[in-house]
């Protein structure tokens, strides 16, 4: 790959949006690293009635650090390219933004890196982090690559593992990875630093997709195995959660455990024994501890219950879908 590595500190644009992206602008800041400008999200109107105003994590942190900022509604107007130019960055650095078009991250002479929530070519696309919770990984990682043409395909040039624990939220391992993935950039943009550079390309025969995750995504089939229930409800937590629909109504399920079995009952079905409710499976019971009735607030199982008001024994049957269509 030719690339003018140097040796001396280099320039850097930071672009990212949520919350995630502002440890590893904070570690980049930290470690001392020039960062010159930040491209972030435009502000959104926001607040009961949409009368305030909603900034990006990464604004809010890029004020506090005195940093410039741009916030462009299309990245290809000539106005951004030109302030973006003017900026005179040697490097590009993308955590959790925008898909560039090639005349952004083409512009730096060192090229553009993004920090990757998985360890590529595993779950490309948006969403590395559900994925690999609802397919019940048991480790996963971090990537940062250089970007070329089609998405998240460029050559690697640092990877770091982490376990995913067995009851692990996907909020919770975004929290972790959110600093193991800052602390990883950091480590990279050094090997850059100092021309220490050993790229690797990805194989394609180790690619799989994390397309984004939508509402209908979370919902729940208990044709499913039991695994399968669990793994879905741990990986959409805290969003978009997990649900099903009793008597029309959306139920989230926010938490739950399981029991491995051979129900009698048809999937779907539901039985309140003990003040728990149980809800059968083809080869076990998905046991909610958490549950968000429709128009209500979040509560354990047993205000839920109370709630209710029901008697215990066999209390209805869920509608269930028998498609795979979120397999």
């Amino acid at each position: 790959m030719d690339r003018e590595l140097e040796t001396r500190d280099f320039r850097i644009v930071f672009m990212g949006t949520p919350e995630f992206a502002v440890a590893s602008l904070d570690h980049l800041v930290q470690a001392g690293f020039s960062v010159v400008g930040v491209v972030t999200a435009t502000d959104k109107p926001g607040g009961r009635g949409r009368n305030s105003v909603m900034t990006s994590a990464v604004k809010d942190r890029a004020l506090a650090l005195d940093i410039p900022i741009l916030q462009p509604e299309k990245l290809r107007d000539p106005s951004f390219l030109e302030a973006l130019h003017a900026l005179n960055a040697d490097l590009f650095v993308v955590v959790a933004f925008r898909m560039l078009p090639e005349v952004v991250w083409t512009m730096p002479r060192l090229g553009t890196v993004n920090l990757h929530g998985s360890l590529l070519p595993a779950y490309r696309g948006a969403a590395p982090i559900h994925w690999a919770v609802l397919n019940g990984e048991t480790e996963t990682g971090v990537t940062v690559f250089f970007l070329q043409h089609a998405i998240d395909t460029g050559d690697l040039l640092y990877q770091e593992r982490m376990p995913i624990g067995t009851h692990e939220t996907t909020g919770e391992v975004y929290t972790r990875m959110m600093y193991i993935g800052a602390r990883a950039l950091v480590r990279a943009l050094r090997m850059i630093r100092s021309g220490e550079v050993h790229l690797r390309p990805q194989h394609e025969e180790g690619v799989s997709h994390a397309p984004k995750i939508f509402p209908d995504t979370a919902h729940l089939d208990f044709h499913w195995p039991i695994q399968k229930l669990a793994n879905w409800v741990r990986g959409m937590n805290p969003y978009p959660s997990a649900w099903f629909l009793l008597d029309n109504k959306i139920v989230k399920v926010h938490a739950a455990t399981i029991e491995r079995a051979s129900p009698s009952e048809a999937p779907g079905t539901m039985v309140l024994d003990q003040k728990s409710l149980r809800i059968a499976a083809p080869d076990g019971w998905l046991i909610p501890t958490e549950l968000q009735m429709e128009g209500r607030k979040r509560v354990p199982i047993l205000d839920f219950l109370n709630g209710m008001n029901w008697p215990q024994g066999r209390i209805g049957q869920i509608r269930c879908s028998s498609t795979e269509n979120n397999s």
